[in-house]
């Protein structure tokens, strides 16, 4: 019954495709003054809703496109949206960088953060400068807010900055004012403390209120006189003889830079930078010129 069924089927194909073959030869064989009004009835009759379900599927199509593309701007733009803030962050902290070397007058050299040294060391990173940018061992590295770090070790065009988190560093510092001496330090090797700093060996009777700004001394050779080190914001739990150890909040976060500044000329005696630097104003005592 089903071979049947699917002959008669065919049967019933070939018979139209056949029909369909004649109508095409009538139609070519027609008169040009016949064909036209033929056709212009076809299409206003039996032809009428297939060519409006054709324009309705290419208004769709063209609905679809548009759509697509409203989407892609909508994404572009709330990429952009995304990234701003970030794009803002970094062209002020450029424009920064400009001022603090229009400020600092020479003696210094650009340098962009590359990476890491070790995936596991986040205390350290490698910077775009080396000895034929005129870097030399124990450099300071600062950026507009303050001290960043000093070079370990340098090679031909990159160095190895330690930041101030960095166990081994170590810097004399000053209050803003110069009523307090200290060693400024690493206040932890691990853990959130690791982002804090001290400062160390304040004499036991000398009191730090909170908001004091410290700033590195000029001793010892390495960090001229006056770059801003952090902020005094507590004291620490432990003391000990004779000295009091404060707590101190940087006065930036290596990880929120891209570029830096190594200082490549020994400072003259006696110089001050501190106005080289965004410390409040307010704070500032009178600089006294060198003798």
């Amino acid at each position: 019954m089903a071979i049947g069924t699917d002959r008669y089927a065919s049967r019933g194909d070939t018979l139209l495709f056949l029909a369909c073959v004649g109508l095409s030869i009538a139609a070519l064989s027609i008169p040009d003054q016949w064909r036209d009004p033929l056709a212009q009835g076809l299409r206003q009759s039996v032809l009428a809703p297939f060519l409006f379900l054709q324009r309705q599927t290419e208004l769709l199509a063209a609905a679809r496109y548009r759509y697509d593309d409203v989407v892609a701007q909508r994404d572009s733009v709330a990429l952009a949206a995304t990234f701003l803030p970030e794009l803002r962050s970094e062209n002020a902290r450029l424009r920064g960088l400009l001022g603090l070397g229009q400020r600092l007058g020479g003696g210094y050299v650009s340098a962009e953060i590359l990476h890491q040294p070790e995936p596991t060391n986040p205390l350290s990173f490698v910077v775009s400068a080396g000895k034929k940018e005129g870097v030399r061992q124990l450099s300071a590295v600062v950026s507009p807010e303050g001290l960043v770090g000093l070079v370990a070790s340098v090679d031909e065009h990159t160095s190895v900055v330690l930041s101030w988190a960095h166990p081994e560093f170590r810097a004399s510092a000053i209050a803003i004012d110069g009523s307090i001496v200290g060693i400024a330090a690493p206040h932890g090797a691990e853990g959130p403390k690791v982002w804090l700093l001290e400062l160390q060996g304040v004499l036991y009777r000398t009191r730090v209120p909170n908001g004091t700004v410290i700033v590195t001394s000029g001793l010892g050779g390495v960090f001229p006189r006056g770059i801003p080190i952090g902020t005094v914001i507590d004291t620490a739990a432990v003391e000990q003889g004779w000295g009091r150890t404060y707590l101190v909040r940087p006065a930036i976060h290596p990880a929120e830079l891209s570029h830096v500044m190594i200082l490549t000329t020994p400072r003259q005696a006696g110089s001050d930078l501190r106005n080289a630097f965004t410390v409040p104003q307010d704070s500032l005592p009178p600089v006294e010129p060198p003798r």
